[in-house]
C-alpha cells in the first residue's frame, strides 16, 4: 500500500465524485432528496434488505414493508409471522429475524431512537461493520466510511489495488476514509458544502458510480468522473479488478419433500426452528438435506407416495440443493382408522393462503413444481 499521505486528495477525488453525484444521483425510494433529512428508519431498513440483494429485487419488498410497517414502532409491535411473511422470497431470513430483534431493542432500550455513532450502532442486533458505517454516514452524516461491493470495485480500479478479496476490503476502507479528510482541496462545485462534511453523499456517490458506470463488466469509463485519474484504466486492467481468491465449488445436497394433502385440499406444513438455516419460516416436511430438521412424516404414513417427475434445484450461499418431491392425498382409506393426526408444530394450509404464509424461496419453487 502506498504511504499514508492522502493520495486521493491530490487527485481531488472527493470533489470530482461529488460534482458528478450532484448531477447524476439515482432516485431511490429510501434515499432522501437533496433538500430532505434522511429518515434513519428508512436508511436502516434499506441497508438490511440490500445485503447481498440487488436494488431491483429490494424495491418492491421495501415499499411493501413501509406500507405494512410505516414506523419503527409499527415494526417492533408486529407479530413475527407478519414480518416473516412480508420478507418471504427475499432470502437470507436471519436478516428478518434480526430486523425484528433490532426494532424491539430500539423501542425497549433506546426510546425508539437510533443511536448516531458507528460504535453504538454496532451493538444492535443484525448490524455489522458495513451497516453501522452506512447508517452513521447516510442517516446522521457522521464521519464513517462504509465499504460495499460497489465501493470495493470503484476504489480498487481507481488505485489499481491488486490485493484479492476478501483481504482487499480493509485496504479499501483505508482509502475510503481518505475521502473524508478535511485537508482535501475545497472546490465545492454544485453543493456549497465542502466534501469532508458530506460523508453520506460520498458513500452513496461511490455506490451509484459502481452500480451505473463502474460496473463489473464493460465499465463505461468515458462517463466516469475519475476517468483521468484511474490507474486501472491506464494499465488496461479495469475489468480484472477487484481480484478474488479462487472460489471453492459449492457442496451438493439432495433430499425429498413430502406434499401431503387432506380431503379439503390443504397441505401439511411446519415451522422451522427460530435459529439456523431458514429459521422461523414455514416448510413442507422434508428429509435428507438438513439432518437436524429431518421430518418423520414418511414413517408416520408408510403409504404409496407418488413421486413427481423432475426435481427442484435451489442454490444457497454455501451449498446447492436438489429436491425430489413425493405426493400423497389423504382419503378415508389412508386417514382412518384412526384419523391422521399431524405431528406437533405442523398445520394445514390451503394453497390459496400460500401468499400469506412465510414460505422461503426454496419452498415456493416446490409449490410451483407441484401446482404448476
Amino acid at each position: 500500500m502506498p504511504e499514508r499521505k492522502n493520495i486521493l486528495a491530490e487527485k481531488q477525488a472527493a470533489q470530482k465524485l461529488l460534482g458528478w453525484y450532484d448531477r447524476h444521483r439515482r432516485v431511490l425510494p429510501w434515499r432522501a432528496l437533496p433538500d430532505e433529512t434522511p429518515d434513519p428508519y428508512c436508511v436502516w431498513l434499506s441497508e438490511i434488505m440490500l445485503q447481498q440483494t440487488t436494488v431491483v429485487t429490494v424495491k418492491p419488498y421495501y415499499e411493501k414493508f413501509l406500507t405494512l410497517f410505516p414506523t419503527l414502532q409499527d415494526l417492533a409491535a408486529a407479530p413475527d409471522d407478519a414480518v416473516m411473511t412480508a420478507w418471504a422470497g427475499l432470502g437470507y431470513y436471519s436478516r428478518a429475524r434480526n430486523l425484528l430483534k433490532c426494532a424491539r431493542t430500539l423501542v425497549a432500550e433506546h426510546d425508539g431512537i437510533f443511536p448516531q455513532e458507528e460504535s453504538a450502532l454496532l451493538t444492535l442486533p443484525g448490524i455489522g461493520p458495513y451497516t453501522a458505517a452506512a447508517i452513521a454516514a447516510i442517516a446522521f452524516n457522521q464521519q464513517a466510511a462504509p465499504v460495499d461491493g460497489n465501493i470495493e470495485r470503484v476504489l480498487a480500479r481507481l488505485l489499481a489495488l491488486t490485493t484479492p478479496l476478501p483481504k482487499l476490503k480493509a485496504e479499501v476502507k483505508t482509502y475510503a476514509a481518505q475521502l473524508l479528510e478535511p485537508d482535501a482541496p475545497q472546490n465545492r462545485l454544485y453543493d456549497n458544502r465542502p466534501p469532508h462534511t458530506r460523508p453520506g453523499d460520498i458513500a452513496q456517490a461511490m455506490m451509484d458510480l459502481g452500480a451505473t458506470i463502474c460496473t463489473p463488466k464493460r465499465p463505461n469509463c468515458l462517463l466516469c468522473p475519475w476517468q483521468e485519474d484511474c490507474a486501472a484504466k491506464r494499465q488496461g486492467i479495469e475489468e480484472t479488478l477487484p481480484r478474488r481468491a479462487p472460489k471453492k465449488p459449492k457442496p451438493e445436497r439432495q433430499g425429498t419433500v413430502w406434499w401431503l394433502e387432506n380431503e379439503k385440499g390443504e397441505v401439511l406444513m411446519h415451522r422451522r426452528p427460530e435459529k439456523g438455516l431458514l429459521g422461523g419460516m414455514m416448510m413442507l416436511p422434508s428429509a435428507g438435506w438438513d439432518p437436524d430438521n429431518d421430518s418423520t412424516l414418511r414413517d408416520i404414513l408408510p403409504h404409496d407416495w407418488t413421486p413427481l417427475a423432475g426435481s427442484v434445484v435451489h442454490v444457497f450461499t454455501h451449498f446447492r440443493l436438489t429436491l425430489k418431491v413425493e405426493r400423497l392425498i389423504l382419503t378415508p382409506l389412508t386417514g382412518a382408522p384412526p384419523p391422521f393426526e399431524p405431528p406437533a408444530a405442523h398445520i394445514w394450509v390451503h394453497p390459496k393462503d400460500f401468499h400469506d404464509t412465510a414460505l422461503p424461496s426454496v419452498m415456493r419453487k416446490v409449490v410451483t413444481h407441484v401446482l404448476g
